[in-house]
């Protein structure tokens, strides 16, 4: 087991280790390809030491390098009102960034 970080962006909190990939909420910065995340909330090692924030843990980082941004599939949303004969269909493709988990410092 390597090391691994709780981490937040997005409004969204994942469990990420060294070399994960994941997509993730679409980030502002899409021109710079290495990044990190300054807001972390858990840190365990492989040892077993555990730190945990509150809410976050500073001089803490999560460096991670963005490796494409992109939109998902179609998903069809489909609003209908029984005995009026209302309805309504549109789609939604949701942007995402795809980033790689290089160094939990």
């Amino acid at each position: 087991m390597s090391k691994l970080a709780v981490i937040k962006t997005g409004g969204k909190q994942y469990v990420v280790q060294e070399g994960q990939v994941l997509k993730i909420e679409k980030l502002a910065a899409s021109e710079e390809k290495d990044f990190s995340f300054s807001q972390v909330l858990l840190v365990a090692d492989e040892a077993g030491a555990i730190k945990i924030g509150n809410p976050f843990i500073s001089g803490v980082e999560v460096s991670a390098e963005l490796l494409k941004t992109g939109r998902a599939k179609k998903i069809r949303v489909v609003h209908y009102k029984s005995k009026t004969r209302q309805h309504k269909v549109y789609g939604h493709r949701q942007p995402f960034s795809q980033v790689k988990i290089k160094k939990i410092n």
